[in-house]
């Protein structure tokens, strides 16, 4: 089964402040960006259990790149922060079966 990753050159996440992920899908190209439309706001909702309407994704078709934010789940560096720096959100997304 092809993951969102099988058509990446690189998907990683990164801290965004206190209160807020992001995560960026670099694509090798049109046709991979074109694949990965399926991804909207609530793919990404339901993937990371949190609000559809606090999910933000910007489509940047020029770069072949998708940048997705969210709300943090804690705020960072608090005492049930498992994830400092938000280095390890992305592997759900990368992870991510393609459909059909």
């Amino acid at each position: 089964m092809r993951t969102v990753n099988d058509l990446s050159r690189e998907v990683r996440s990164k801290n965004a402040g206190p209160f807020w992920v992001t995560m960026e899908v670099f694509l090798h190209d049109a046709a991979g960006l074109a694949a990965i439309a399926f991804l909207d706001e609530r793919v990404i909702a339901e993937l990371y259990r949190v609000p559809e309407g606090d999910v933000q994704i910007f489509r940047i078709p020029s770069l072949n790149v998708v940048k997705i934010s969210f709300p943090r789940p804690v705020v960072q560096g608090s005492l049930h922060d498992r994830d400092m720096h938000a280095g390890q959100h992305h592997v759900p997304l990368a992870t991510l079966p393609l459909p059909g």
